[in-house]
């Protein structure tokens, strides 16, 4: 029995595909998408097929094999015989598709790198467009089959450029993350690799296993060793607020907070006794901005802070 799905990810193909189509339509498609998972499965399977029928109208060995079909001079049974030679030309092409050509042979690969305290926004050949938080580093390969882009550290968001015919995929850590047109975070720590989503829908995967979907307002983290999370609520409050500079709290360990505040400067704020990290702590912090932060936690966390030099403040718990 037909999924009615598939009809409707063909038709969904159809008009994005078409020359006149519109920012409400790309809309009212992620709407498609958000309805149901079978949706999200449908189009997967729609875009998967274009992708391989792009590659094969392009390939050079077909296209003179077709040729040399309809060249065949006509004899008793060659309406048998075409149909088979066909398939064959078909499985052949495939694997030969496959065969020679090389991961991103055609691709020139594009790095991007933040230093301390920096954010830089980039936009890609496809024009996707990527900002890059402080301490991150990534590498896009973009060739006829794919748009690869590797987050080698650090958080990225990206607002992914519409290419039906090339999936756009973001590989961090054991973790690889499937676009299906839409804006979404990636956040690669030394422990996990975490994934938020903004708008529109993302797979995520890991060793080549069940791809875990997400809509927006959801996350999910991928540890080192390929073992994808529970999906989660995301803070999408938070997640809005780093591309604008600020850093939101919510009840969160000292200790934690403070690592994400010293990631964007040179001027480290460290705990004289380390049983102070487990104060909890709520508040909107602008990235970088340390001494504002010392202020806070002096007037509202009975917190005393000690400067030596310019790049170090030390916290002690005031004295009673």
């Amino acid at each position: 029995m037909s999924n009615p799905a598939d009809g409707e990810a063909e038709s969904w193909m159809a008009r994005l595909l078409a020359p006149d189509c519109t920012p409400a339509d790309r809309a009212a498609f992620e709407d498609w998408l958000a309805q149901a998972p079978e949706n999200v499965e449908a189009w997967l399977e729609v875009e998967r097929l274009q992708m391989l029928s792009a590659q094969l109208r392009s390939d050079e060995m077909l296209r003179a094999a077709t040729r040399a079909v309809r060249r065949s001079p006509a004899r008793v049974g060659w309406r048998r015989w075409v149909p088979a030679a066909a398939a064959a030309v078909l499985v052949l092409a495939v694997t030969t598709i496959w065969w020679r050509q090389e991961p991103f042979a055609e691709a020139e690969p594009q790095q991007f790198a933040t230093t301390m305290g920096e954010q830089s926004e980039v936009t890609l050949a496809d024009g996707t467009v990527v900002l890059l938080d402080t301490g991150s580093r990534l590498t896009a390969r973009f060739d006829g089959r794919q748009r690869l882009v590797e987050l080698e550290r650090g958080r990225a968001q990206f607002v992914v450029g519409v290419d039906p015919d090339r999936p756009f995929l973001v590989k961090a850590g054991a973790g690889t993350v499937r676009d299906i047109g839409t804006t979404f975070q990636v956040s690669h720590r030394a422990d996990a690799v975490n994934v938020g989503v903004l708008e529109g829908r993302v797979d995520v995967s890991a060793g080549g296993g069940t791809a875990t979907a997400l809509a927006p307002g959801e996350q999910v983290d991928v540890d080192t060793k390929g073992r994808i999370g529970t999906k989660a609520p995301l803070d999408v409050v938070a997640a809005r607020a780093w591309p604008q500079g600020d850093l939101v709290f919510k009840q969160r360990r000292l200790d934690e907070l403070l690592a994400e505040m010293n990631r964007y400067s040179k001027q480290q704020v460290r705990l004289a006794d380390p049983a102070l990290g487990a104060l909890t702590v709520s508040g909107v912090f602008h990235a970088g901005d340390q001494d504002a932060l010392v202020a806070v936690l002096e007037r509202g966390w009975s917190l005393r802070a000690e400067r030596k030099g310019a790049e170090e403040i030390v916290l002690h718990a005031r004295d009673r």
